[in-house]
């Protein structure tokens, strides 16, 4: 691999859709360089600058009272999703224009890691307030991730903790927190899960501000066994307890290498560092994740971005039908951010390669390549016909075609936007 493949591959497993400028500065500054610089990015970020957060209004539902009238909740209702519509718009349009690719790829792992879905916490300010807490601890080490996750608003309704109390201890928090957030399946058993639900007893949510608070009389101060340890465990001692266990980091940081390089590649040993950086260091200074090229389907959130990024086309400088459009070819792709199916996340690999996500990405790929920016698509127009195939594949930061694709591509070398649309639905595209 030579050091532009190396470092084009890093940078589109590490962060959101590269472009070709990006890659050259890359290519002369070379792989460690390269990583050095993503891992421990300390500049300001001009393009989070220009992407500030929301302000978004208290939950409409907030006002309501029990004689609220039935236009009065259907006014608040629809005011709730577009509140949930313009976060999500926001957070596409920050994945797009951040320079810091790396923390924007790392907060969307640990949004389908700590998968919690709008459609049933319905509040936008508390889906993004769970957003600004996987990123204010998502870089450093799980203990303080976790401990902050217990208490988190979002996560909290999405798994019936407001129904977990003393008298009636709910399980889902604890068994989701065990089985898919920290340690794993066999390393814990039911009487572990029993006694972690009762450790997270007491936390509930107040809607009407989108906080958590503590209710004694809702906790059960009892004495605790759990994973061997007894004690009278609360919430924060119970995610100590947790993120503390060798199996905890083991598991998290095969949780990064699944997402980060697939599962065609066993992880190599000893990936699990003191944070999540130092693992990722690890990970992609692997020599095992060079051999991972070309292996990875691209989950439709990074299929999207990579491509609006590649094509100067920033969400929010889109005209509201399109901002419609976009939001509707990925609900099509099923994978609208904020919106993960279940606790278990995204899908990953094959799933993403159906028959009927083909069709839709063949409609978003029009949809893109209609909007892209006329300073992009003179960089291809600029090339003559013969060798737009590729100056398509440097825009796309594709290493090369093959003999079957650019044999699709070659035809289509006087119509630059179909050109376009062509590579994004590309095997070597939608693969990386």
């Amino acid at each position: 691999m030579t050091d532009r493949e190396a470092v084009a591959h890093l940078l589109r497993r590490a962060t959101f859709g590269p472009t070709a400028d990006e890659v050259d500065a890359a290519e002369r500054a070379g792989p460690e360089a390269t990583l050095a610089g993503l891992l421990n990015r300390n500049r300001a970020d001009r393009g989070a600058a220009a992407t500030p957060v929301p302000a978004l209004p208290p939950d409409p539902y907030a006002a309501l009272t029990r004689e609220s009238s039935r236009e009065q909740r259907q006014k608040a209702n629809a005011e709730r999703r577009e509140q949930l519509q313009r976060l999500t718009l926001w957070w596409l349009d920050r994945m797009v224009a951040a320079e810091d690719g790396l923390s924007e790829k790392l907060l969307f792992f640990w949004h389908g890691h700590w998968a919690t879905s709008a459609q049933k916490v319905k509040s936008a300010r508390v889906m993004l307030g769970q957003l600004e807490t996987l990123r204010r601890h998502g870089r450093g080490p799980l203990g303080p991730l976790v401990t902050a996750m217990v208490r988190d608003p979002a996560l909290i309704i999405w798994l019936d903790g407001q129904k977990n109390t003393r008298k009636a201890p709910n399980e889902n928090l604890a068994r989701e927190l065990m089985e898919l957030f920290t340690l794993g399946i066999g390393s814990y058993t039911e009487a572990d899960v029993k006694a972690g639900a009762r450790a997270l007893t007491g936390w509930v949510v107040d809607r009407r501000t989108g906080t958590v608070r503590f209710e004694t009389r809702r906790h059960d101060s009892g004495e605790k066994t759990i994973l061997g340890h007894s004690g009278r465990f609360d919430a924060e001692a119970y995610a100590g307890l947790l993120s503390a266990q060798p199996a905890a980091a083991t598991f998290v940081a095969g949780r990064l290498w699944f997402r980060y390089a697939g599962a065609d590649v066993p992880a190599p040993a000893g990936l699990a560092g003191a944070d999540t950086v130092a693992t990722l260091r690890t990970l992609f200074s692997s020599p095992a994740f060079a051999q991972t090229r070309g292996t990875l389907v691209k989950q439709p959130v990074e299929w999207v971005v990579g491509a609006l990024r590649q094509l100067g086309v920033r969400p929010s400088a889109l005209r509201e039908e399109q901002r419609k459009q976009l939001l509707a070819g990925l609900n099509a792709l099923d994978q609208v951010p904020l919106r993960p199916p279940s606790v278990g996340g995204w899908p990953a690999g094959a799933a993403w390669l159906t028959t009927s996500s083909l069709q839709a990405r063949l409609r978003m790929a029009g949809m893109l390549a209609a909007a892209v920016t006329p300073a992009v698509l003179e960089r291809l127009t600029a090339a003559p016909a013969a060798g737009r195939p590729d100056a398509l594949a440097r825009l796309l930061v594709v290493d090369g075609w093959g003999a079957r694709t650019r044999a699709a591509l070659a035809p289509l070398a006087g119509e630059p936007r179909k050109l376009l649309a062509a590579g994004l639905v590309s095997p070597e595209y939608t693969v990386s």
